[in-house]
């Protein structure tokens, strides 16, 4: 299994920036998708980025041209960057990956960390 522990999280006002952090340990060599999720509480859990082994990112619609998902492949850590942030941004933010092992999909997550954006 992989190990993931996010780290970063915290209070800011609304216009503020913050970097979460997403260490992994563990079987790491076969993750094809790593990922931030978050969750509000009475909200169902949102994909909020994804970054593939290739380098290939996506991004949820809310969060274009303010947040940034990057990777240290070297360091096995995987980074958020946000900025411009809103007070609709509260959440535990989550990371995950997705590993492909012997024809099986793992999903490994975090505990989560959490964000709050105050007006």
């Amino acid at each position: 299994q992989v190990q993931l522990v996010e780290s970063g999280g915290g209070l800011v006002q609304a216009g503020g920036s913050l970097r979460l952090s997403c260490a992994a340990s563990g079987s790491t060599s076969n993750i094809n998708v790593m990922a931030w999720y978050r969750q509000a509480p009475g909200k169902q859990r949102e994909l909020v980025a994804t970054i593939s082994s290739g380098d290939l990112i996506n991004y949820a619609d809310s969060v274009k041209g303010r947040f940034t998902i990057s990777k240290d492949n070297a360091k096995n850590t995987l980074y958020l960057q946000m900025n411009s942030l809103k007070p609709e941004d509260t959440a535990v933010y989550y990371c995950n990956t997705r590993r492909l092992r012997f024809g099986t999909y793992y999903n490994d997550w975090g505990q989560g960390t959490q964000v709050t954006v105050s007006s």
